[in-house]
């Protein structure tokens, strides 16, 4: 695959797709996540709310145990609800890259606060390595100067036709590869294509893995504002 301008182009409208794939306007889903590692299993069913990418809500609904936890975003803030203990937590930017509920995402995966078109710069790239397939496009991601993120770059593999993910890898400052998100499974939820199945696998973690199964998601449609409130948080379920 050769970098041609007409690529060079299209990269920008590649990563907004990535931005929006699973938020568009709005969004409303109900996930299943399971979480395995060497010496655990375990599966939480989830349902989340998003108004852009500035508002995320979710909350979890199993195990029993688990039941209420709730986490909100609102900008560059975020907040934890823990029902056993009644308590709501600030989350400080320093743990956004910890793990969010035992699993290989982090808090930053999950209310996305930072976004390819206004934190990175990238550009398609031809990566000798990879398979050579002219419906797919790789593009680097570099986060911008000044950016507080721990990603030294991101690399995507995307079809050309859909602008739908195949998959992204993570690189640490030192350019080592810490782990791989691969995107199975296209369903169309409405009138909107994506891949219903994420999974995630560490590279530094040998024998865990993540994996995201949305079982039903609705995009552009009105959601209360008042989902986003920290009162929202404390609402038994």
């Amino acid at each position: 695959m050769g970098l041609f301008s007409e690529e060079s182009n299209d990269a920008t409208k590649f990563v907004k797709k990535m931005d929006e794939l699973y938020r568009s306007n709005s969004s409303y889903a109900e996930i299943i996540m399971k979480i395995e590692t060497p010496n655990w299993k375990r599966s939480l069913k989830i349902k989340s709310w998003s108004l852009g990418n500035k508002r995320s809500f979710l909350r979890i609904l199993e195990p029993k145990k688990e039941r209420g936890i709730a986490t909100l975003k609102i900008g560059n803030k975020m907040w934890n609800f823990l029902p056993k203990i009644d308590k709501i937590m600030k989350i400080p930017p320093s743990m956004m890259m910890s793990s969010w509920m035992g699993s290989d995402f982090t808090n930053d995966d999950f209310v996305k606060m930072y976004t390819f078109v206004e934190d990175y710069d990238f550009k398609i790239v031809n990566l000798k390595d990879e398979k050579q397939d002219n419906n797919i496009v790789y593009i680097e991601c570099i986060p911008k100067k000044g950016r507080p993120i721990v990603w030294g770059k991101r690399m995507l593999a995307i079809y050309k036709s859909s602008s739908l993910p195949l998959w992204e890898k993570f690189y640490d400052g030192k350019g080592k590869l810490v782990r791989e998100m691969i995107y199975k499974d296209i369903k169309k939820f409405g009138n909107k294509e994506i891949p219903s199945v994420i999974e995630l696998i560490s590279t530094t973690k040998k024998g865990n893995m993540t994996t995201i199964i949305y079982s039903d998601a609705k995009f552009n449609i009105d959601i209360d504002k008042k989902t986003f409130s920290r009162k929202n948080l404390r609402k038994r379920i």
